[in-house]
């Protein structure tokens, strides 16, 4: 019997503003992946709205039971896959659920199992600033929580965040060893999007799946380039810029061996 999951990384086409196409190709995704033998299918950051959309967070924003991660919960059930619902603006005053604040909009990662139950809720940590307003619109989150599927035991981190390795040492130290990453990473900086997500996989020995977007807005262009990479950097799978569809084979053995291996989280002095 084969202990090897299926993901999926759907790069999708992402309209600014065009919710309903948006998640109507999200959707579809899903179907094609798990025609495909995909286990888990995996989509980008923000992917409804468009990230640099903000000044549509508000109006587009859902509690944590609203219609788009319902339609992907149901989606997932009635596919028999899991799926990471990449990420979308969630408003917290809506959710009925512990937030990190009692108002105001969080970006918001949720995964659902075969069975369409929610596993895992992620709030993007670490907000970005530079030439966006992200850090101005929305509030961080703060607890970090881990799934089993398939498996594997899953963190989800948010674009971002791959700039903060204490962030992935530590779902290493909680046993992940799958670490799934929605993003809307903007084309001028390929060369960090490449090296950091190979770094986070090589110094934590996990896979670490990056799912982009592809779009181009007013100010920013994303690149794509989703990429799959094993616990030893190694790029198993990666799509070009466009739309994209992306599999790849993931064994939990593995990660076991090249930690056995080469004990380099075992011989970490703290």
């Amino acid at each position: 019997m084969t202990t090897e999951t299926t993901i999926a990384l759907a790069q999708l086409e992402i309209e600014a503003g065009d919710v309903e196409g948006n998640v109507d190709r999200a959707l579809a995704a899903v179907s094609r992946a798990a025609a495909r033998g995909a286990d888990l299918v995996c989509l980008p950051e923000l992917f409804n709205v468009g990230y640099f959309a903000f000044d549509l967070y508000d109006r587009y924003a859902e509690s944590l039971d609203g219609e788009t991660f319902t339609r992907l919960s149901e989606a997932a059930a009635d596919h028999d896959v899991a799926v990471l619902a990449g990420s979308l603006v969630e408003d917290l005053a809506e959710t009925r659920a512990e937030t990190p604040a009692d108002e105001g909009f969080a970006n918001t990662a949720a995964l659902f199992d075969s069975s369409g139950e929610r596993q895992l809720v992620y709030r993007k940590h670490h907000l970005f600033g530079y030439d966006s307003v992200e850090n101005e619109l929305l509030v961080p989150g703060e607890r970090l929580e881990t799934a089993e599927i398939g498996g594997f035991t899953v963190g989800v981190t948010t674009c971002y965040d791959l700039r903060f390795p204490e962030l992935y040492r530590e779902l290493a130290d909680r046993g992940v060893d799958l670490v799934l990453v929605p993003s809307a990473w903007p084309y001028p900086r390929i060369e960090h999007w490449e090296t950091l997500s190979r770094a986070r996989a090589i110094e934590n020995q996990c896979y670490v799946a990056t799912i982009n977007g592809s779009a181009t807005f007013e100010d920013a262009t994303l690149l794509g380039r989703s990429t799959v990479y094993d616990p030893w950097g190694v790029a198993l799978a990666s799509s070009g810029d466009g739309p994209a569809l992306v599999t790849a084979d993931l064994d939990p053995a593995t990660v076991e061996t090249v930690r056995e291996e080469f004990p380099a989280l075992r011989d970490r002095r703290q």
